[in-house]
């Protein structure tokens, strides 16, 4: 049916309405559900999580609860969805492989990076980890971010979490939204503060200039990364790629019965990788014959830590095999940046300098509103101890007073014409407990009200005077990276790794036979044995019957040669390397220079 049918069918106020309603519907994905808020860096079931999990008393010194009371709270208060999308967030936020740090301490099975399931949640349990409470959920209680009802007005949550680290690069973000999606890599906390703190000094800093404190992602599964123009793209666009590189050693193993063999010994993978699929993935090419070298692929990992066995055969390279499996297995992926976050509730695609501005501005408003509220709840208990020092001041006239009231309302009332008082003054005076009225106790009043007063005149100088703010976000900033900050587990190599055509093949010994008519020939060195008495020899190179072999040579499949040939008329001669040719023997293309 052609558009103009279409148009004909369908009519334009039908299909205005449909364009709203799919545009409205794009929204809320991506405002609701799939692109975390440069904020706190948590897409809504992560911060509604958490918050569900305070509410519950979760704190990291308090025992474990049964993660199917986390879920429940949340699906019933918060996030009206399905209970399987919400516990596999939780879940993602308790596994060390998944997250650079861990916002939720689990107990039980998890998962693996194998790729096996968690157990159901009605077995695992959870509580909240230290970083997540001082990070993330600490200062909730003052008044710091705006709270809004939730999806059936019953109760109250929030819009965002007063996050003290920057969430959304430390532990990174993924998730596909209608025509968009984003994908952050993860970072070290160290390393983000100190390039917080450097930017608080110098608000000019460069992507590039920031780089000195930031030198690139940090995947919680260590690895490599293989050069820094990746990183440098992604930093300055907000959109590049990287590459990664699992981390491995060679060994040589043995076993009772058996030769000693070398062995690639794998202890990192690159982020994301499945352990388990790259096993099989190897196992599958091998069997294909399209990886050569490898006799047998074991998992030796344990609770120390990970080890993958690549066993190779007698004859194999294991420089040539790793590079080949760095070519075609998972060992060696990309991991294709998109750091795209929700900026004022409008998706932005972000560069290094913008997220960490994004963040330090955030955490202005955090502390000035976190004064303010403190600010208050100061005025608030001086002034009711002002009256209760009145009250002290006039103690034989306050009791006589009080004891001729007819009630408590007509004391209150006297109290507030007789000296001046307001009406929460006139409360705490009637509210006064009789030992408060010994002299030590009054001594703990006036004391309380002059440690007060200097508390409201600082409250008041830092909301006056920005510096102090900055101050106060870098002393916060150096808090949380001396207690939580811990070493780089990603190694950034200065070359970007790029496997030439040599590096796939092994630099085997070889012959080379020039005949009088001029054919070249090479063939493995292994190809001429000793002949024994009595034995019948290997045919070294077949030729024709009137031709006879002119020039015999050892040389590496590495190296290069360069053919001569003597003709009627100059043809041209084109140097050839050995490793550019076929594995098996035979002559050299008739497109090098030979007659």
């Amino acid at each position: 049916m052609t558009h103009a049918s279409e148009d004909r069918i369908i009519p334009t106020d039908l299909r205005s309405e449909m364009s709203r309603s799919y545009l409205e519907y794009a929204m809320s994905v991506i405002v609701g559900r799939a692109l975390p808020d440069v904020r706190d860096g948590l897409k809504p079931v992560h911060r509604r999580i958490l918050f569900a999990m305070q509410e519950l008393g979760l704190s990291p010194d308090r025992p474990f609860r049964k993660c199917a009371r986390v879920v429940g709270d949340v699906i019933g208060k918060y996030h009206p969805h399905g209970d399987s999308a919400v516990y596999e967030a939780l879940v993602r936020m308790a596994q060390d492989f998944s997250m650079r740090e861990r916002l939720v301490d689990g107990h039980g099975n998890f998962g693996s990076i194998d790729d096996d399931p968690p157990a159901a949640m009605r077995y695992t349990e959870c509580r909240l980890t230290r970083i997540a409470a001082q990070g993330m959920l600490q200062d909730i209680g003052s008044e710091t971010v705006d709270f809004g009802d939730n999806y059936d007005g019953s109760q109250q949550e929030p819009l965002v979490l007063p996050a003290r680290i920057p969430q959304l690069l430390l532990n990174g973000s993924s998730g596909i939204a209608v025509g968009m999606a984003t994908n952050i890599p993860p970072h070290n906390l160290g390393e983000l503060c100190d390039g917080l703190i450097a930017l608080i000094a110098n608000p000019n800093l460069s992507n590039l200039e920031l780089m000195q404190y930031i030198p690139g992602p940090d995947f919680p599964t260590g690895a490599l990364i293989l050069g820094q123009e990746g990183i440098r793209d992604t930093y300055q666009s907000g959109r590049a790629s990287i590459t990664m590189r699992a981390v491995a050693n060679f060994e040589t193993t043995s076993a009772p019965g058996r030769a000693e063999r070398e062995a690639i010994i794998v202890t990192e993978l690159p982020y994301q990788t499945n352990k388990a699929a790259l096993i099989e993935k190897i196992a599958e090419l091998v069997n294909d014959k399209k990886l050569e070298g490898i006799a047998d692929v074991r998992d030796e990992s344990d609770r120390e830590g990970m080890r993958l066995v690549i066993e190779l055969k007698r004859d194999a390279y294991p420089r040539v095999v790793l590079n080949n499996l760095y070519k075609t297995t998972p060992l060696q992926s990309n991991f294709s940046c998109n750091m795209l976050a929700l900026v004022n509730g409008e998706p932005r695609t972000l560069s290094l300098r913008q997220a960490l501005q994004e963040f330090l501005d955030f955490r202005y408003e955090v502390i000035a509103r976190r004064t303010r509220y403190e600010l208050r709840k100061a005025e608030e208990r001086d002034h009711l101890l002002q009256g209760l020092l009145v009250a002290l001041a006039h103690l034989d006239a306050v009791i006589q007073l009080i004891r001729q009231a007819e009630d408590a309302a007509a004391a209150k009332v006297q109290l507030c014409q007789d000296y001046a008082l307001s009406e929460p003054q006139a409360d705490g005076i009637l509210q006064m407990q009789l030992r408060r009225l010994t002299s030590q106790d009054a001594d703990k009043i006036r004391t309380e009200h002059e440690e007060l007063t200097l508390k409201i005149a600082d409250l008041q100088n830092i909301l006056a005077n920005r510096d102090r703010i900055l101050e106060i976000t870098c002393q916060e900033l150096s808090a949380i990276q001396t207690e939580f900050a811990t070493a780089r587990r990603t190694t950034i190599l200065p070359s970007d790794g790029d496997l030439a055509t040599a590096d796939l093949i092994a630099n085997r010994e070889t012959l080379i036979l020039v005949t009088t008519q001029g054919y070249i020939k090479r063939l493995p060195l292994d190809t001429f044995t000793a002949q024994s008495r009595a034995g019948r020899g290997k045919a070294g190179a077949n030729m024709k019957e009137d031709d006879t072999i002119a020039h015999v040579f050892a040389c590496h499949s590495h190296d290069y040669i360069l053919f001569l040939a003597i003709a009627a008329k100059p043809i041209a001669c084109v140097p050839t390397k050995l490793s550019s040719l076929a594995e098996p023997p035979g002559a050299l293309p008739s497109s090098s220079c030979y007659n």
